[in-house]
């Protein structure tokens, strides 16, 4: 199991922001091993902690540290694929952002949750404890969904605020200058509220039949991507999120995936021969090798986002998954992909 993965795609705005900096994005690409070939390849995806690396490599690379929100406005609707295309066919704007939450998993698959809209509203998960290596995230998310609005309704569509999770970084002043109208920061949600009517906006490339072709297209790419989708993957995606809460209980995951507790206990017995609390423990563990391995967060956040009671725990837990204390296994990852470079 992984933190999740995303569409290449996502990479076009970046490589263009890097480029728009006076810098050469061939530089980036080839030290993360993101080819050509790579970029142009169907449905091909990067795993979302090598994305995060890659941008945060951005930001040392232009010595800019608002790359993410001007990833966002270089971001275009094709650029989310099937879907996005479809958004833009769409009758409205908020039928738009609604295409983009239904079919998000066509482009992106994260273990710590999905976009949603409750108009007027548009929502980007938390990808809570922030630091310097995960800022420039939100910042995209955000910034690419506020140019997606205005793009679309040729710039009618305005904000009224933004909402960001985490406190107010050195860079602050360029967040006003992108978005437009106040942003509040070290509020409970990362969103983009809307003026009143502008969801309700009519878009400039509005096509009923085409946007009817495409959502059928994307229902058809979506229910083959569940078929290929095992149960223990299904239980996972529920369990990851709510880890940092508190530890998921058997009856609560089956009322999610609407079957019965023994149901469910009987279907992953058949199906991968393990129980629930292995799968609990097993993402733990991945999870857990995944955020020392590929992030910056600190021993006791990453404690709390697995759902230790106390970072000692966790090091002990650690430490009989892997060998090593995570602070041992830290250094000697760095050291392998020093080497490696």
């Amino acid at each position: 199991m992984k933190l999740g993965d995303i569409s290449v795609g996502y990479l076009y705005s970046l490589i263009d922001t890097v480029q728009q900096l006076g810098k050469d994005p061939r530089v980036l690409l080839d030290r993360f091993g993101l080819s050509a070939q790579l970029l142009g390849t169907s449905q091909a995806r990067i795993s979302i902690p090598r994305f995060m690396r890659l941008g945060n490599a951005a930001i040392r690379y232009t010595g800019n540290p608002a790359v993410g929100l001007l990833m966002g406005l270089h971001s275009q609707p094709s650029h989310l694929g099937l879907a996005g295309v479809a958004a833009q066919c769409a009758p409205s704007l908020g039928a738009a952002f609604a295409t983009l939450v239904r079919y998000e998993r066509l482009s992106s698959q994260n273990y710590r949750g999905h976009s949603s809209i409750n108009a007027p509203a548009v929502s980007f998960y938390s990808i809570s404890p922030y630091n310097a290596f995960n800022l420039f995230v939100v910042d995209s998310a955000l910034s690419s969904r506020a140019h997606l609005g205005r793009q679309l309704t040729a710039g009618k569509a305005q904000l009224r605020e933004v909402h960001i999770e985490f406190p107010a970084p050195d860079y602050v002043g360029e967040y006003e200058r992108v978005f437009q109208c106040p942003v509040l920061f070290g509020q409970q949600q990362n969103q983009l509220i809307w003026q009143t009517g502008s969801l309700e906006l009519a878009l400039v490339q509005s096509a009923p039949a085409t946007f009817s072709h495409l959502t059928q297209l994307c229902d058809e790419q979506l229910a083959q991507l569940d078929r290929h989708r095992r149960l223990r993957e299904k239980v996972e995606e529920i369990v990851s999120p709510q880890l940092h809460r508190k530890l998921p209980t058997l009856t609560e995951v089956a009322r999610t995936l609407g079957q019965p507790s023994w149901t469910l206990r009987r279907r992953l017995k058949l199906e991968d021969n393990t129980r629930f609390q292995d799968i609990i423990d097993d993402t733990r563990r991945d999870l857990a090798v995944s955020y020392i391995r590929d992030t910056e967060l600190a021993l006791g956040e990453i404690a709390f986002l697995l759902g230790f009671s106390s970072p000692e725990a966790f090091q002990r837990a650690f430490k009989r998954w892997t060998g090593n204390p995570p602070g041992t296994f830290r250094r000697q990852q760095r050291q392998a992909n020093s080497d490696n470079h």
